[in-house]
């Protein structure tokens, strides 16, 4: 097989499904031509080449010093069984809008979660039905379309075969973990791999809002949900931290996909943009306790547009076990205690698990930020 490289996609915005599939095959035309000049030559100069030529900007560098026969294997040629898997989060550490280029966006830093996760498996054919199990997983369906559509395999279809523990309707990403896990599968099929740009574009074509899931979790970044662009790069990981998590509304959830954006006052506006500054600090020194700060300031301000049951109790419960501070799912149920990492937290954690119980939040669990070493693979 030829040498895997990363794709950048065409900062152009993907509006809907038709719109997808019209700008993803002009973008994949240009990626083909792009990678095929600099593979003859140094990689800094034809990329920047490329660039200037198609009027793309690859939304991060990528190193394409390795030597490239092409990106995508001919259509012609045959495709393998493809996987992908994704790990999933456990809401956001701030939700709100900020000012990207002078204009307010919407825009999401994820709290990644290892405990949950989704892996798809897609069997590729020539020509037929593109078919999903779960049945009702469409918006995996969607997103298998929209990247055979970028990757040329308009005529393609195939079988997609979703697993994974991903509570649904909690906030945890269990939308996003499905079409993200499905586009890598169906690029791994065809040997390709997709630039987290590209794959965000195509994951909000696909269900209209995404997570920022496509971002390895070593990269924590401000990311606009409607939009399917990094509005920041943060710099880095987010600090460690140590994270009782609960489901406010015990087992039950909401169909957040369904919610719409949270009209901020223009107070809260403003707000975020101290906010955000905050988080960036705290992601330059690696500081638990300012990350405490930035989650619990947008919290208080997310309860004031969706609400979560009994949630100044929780705040109370949670200054008094010593928490950091609190994180919440901003469209979905769950919620998390904030911990600094290591065993020296267990006491306070035991005794934010107590205070829980007494509020009627019996199901708890933990997990941390570090993402590895990974758990078991699924079976």
């Amino acid at each position: 097989m030829s040498a895997r490289a990363a794709v950048p996609l065409a900062d152009v915005p993907l509006a809907s499904p038709a719109a997808a599939r019209t700008a993803a095959a002009t973008a994949t035309t240009t990626a083909m031509t792009s990678v095929a000049t600099s593979a003859a030559a140094s990689v800094t100069t034809s990329v920047a080449t490329s660039a200037t030529a198609t009027g793309t900007t690859p939304a991060a560098p990528v190193d394409r010093r390795a030597s490239v026969r092409t990106i995508f294997p001919p259509p012609g040629e045959g495709a393998r069984p493809g996987t992908g898997e994704v790990h999933a989060h456990h809401g956001e550490i701030v939700q709100g809008v900020f000012y990207a280029d002078g204009v307010l966006e919407h825009g999401l830093v994820t709290l990644p979660c290892s405990l949950y996760r989704t892996r798809a498996r897609f069997r590729p054919v020539r020509s037929g039905p593109l078919t999903v199990e779960p049945g009702d997983r469409r918006r995996a369906r969607a997103a298998a379309r929209l990247t055979l559509d970028a990757l040329g395999r308009t005529g393609w279809g195939g079988a997609i075969r979703i697993d994974g523990n991903v509570p649904l309707r909690w906030g945890c990403g269990s939308s996003t973990t499905d079409v993200l896990a499905t586009i890598r599968a169906v690029a791994d099929a065809f040997d390709a791999v997709l630039e987290p740009a590209w794959a965000a574009r195509l994951a909000v074509a696909a269900e209209t809002a995404s997570d920022s899931l496509m971002f390895a979790p070593g990269r924590a970044v401000l990311f606009a949900q409607r939009r399917g662009s990094m509005l920041l790069d943060l710099g880095g990981p987010l600090p460690p931290v140590r994270v009782l998590g609960f489901n406010t509304e015990a087992d039950r959830g909401v169909e957040t996909l369904s919610l719409p954006p949270v009209p901020y006052t223009a107070w809260e506006r403003e707000a975020f943009g101290p906010i955000l500054g905050l988080l960036r600090h705290a992601v330059e020194r690696q500081d638990p306790a300012l990350l405490g700060r930035v989650a619990t300031a947008s919290t208080l301000i997310n309860q004031r547009h969706r609400p979560k049951r009994s949630m100044p109790r929780l705040l109370e419960a949670a200054a008094e076990a010593g928490a950091l501070g609190v994180q919440v799912a901003h469209s979905g149920t769950v919620a998390g205690f904030l911990f600094e990492p290591g065993e020296g937290a267990s006491p306070r954690v035991e005794r934010a698990r107590e205070a829980l119980g007494r509020l009627g939040m019996h199901r708890s669990w933990e997990f941390t930020t570090d993402l590895s070493p990974h758990p078991e693979p699924l079976s």
